[in-house]
């Protein structure tokens, strides 16, 4: 499974690509950021943020996208222009048909360290070791966008089967 983590960002919105599978090593496809100037209007940064996204889709081919969800935050000016580049990360992923999930940052550093309260330099720490990496993507956004795969493809993977499992389950009931 290719897997495109998106850490949502006006500013810097990080963009990573693992490939793996469930109990296989995991492997960095790229990684970066799509950057908009703080200065610009909100329309033109969002259309930049489409485009950089649209790009990263066309190059990457991902089987998923995982994007973080927008979580309440104090600053909500902050909150807001996150939010608007996660809704255009959706839709992006929506046009091309591409499945969709969200994941909250506690979710994605349980996966990733085992704890849900991870700070970011034990994320990058992570995300270095677990795809083999000399070192921690910089910047951060890019390392949070790879545990944001890597979060996918391995919670992804088992809510999958366990779908297919509980669908199996249905159909044999419904046959007898």
């Amino acid at each position: 499974m290719r897997v495109l983590g998106v850490d949502p960002g006006l500013t810097r919105c990080g963009v990573g690509v693992v490939e793996g599978s469930v109990g296989r090593p995991l492997t960095m496809v790229a990684t970066g950021v799509v950057r908009t100037a703080a200065d610009l209007p909100i329309d033109q940064r969002l259309c930049q943020i489409e485009r950089g996204l649209e790009e990263w889709l066309d190059e990457a081919r991902p089987d998923a996208v995982a994007v973080e969800r927008v979580f309440s935050q104090h600053n909500v000016r902050t909150v807001m222009g996150t939010a608007q580049a996660s809704g255009i990360a959706i839709l992006v992923a929506a046009r091309r048909g591409i499945p969709v999930a969200l994941h909250t940052p506690s979710e994605v550093k349980a996966a990733v360290t085992g704890s849900g309260r991870a700070d970011k330099a034990q994320v990058g720490v992570m995300v270095a070791r677990l795809l083999r990496l000399d070192e921690v993507p910089k910047p951060a956004d890019a390392a949070d966008s790879l545990a944001l795969a890597v979060c996918h493809i391995w919670r992804g993977g088992a809510s999958r089967r366990l779908e297919e499992a509980v669908a199996a389950q249905a159909a044999r009931g419904a046959r007898r």
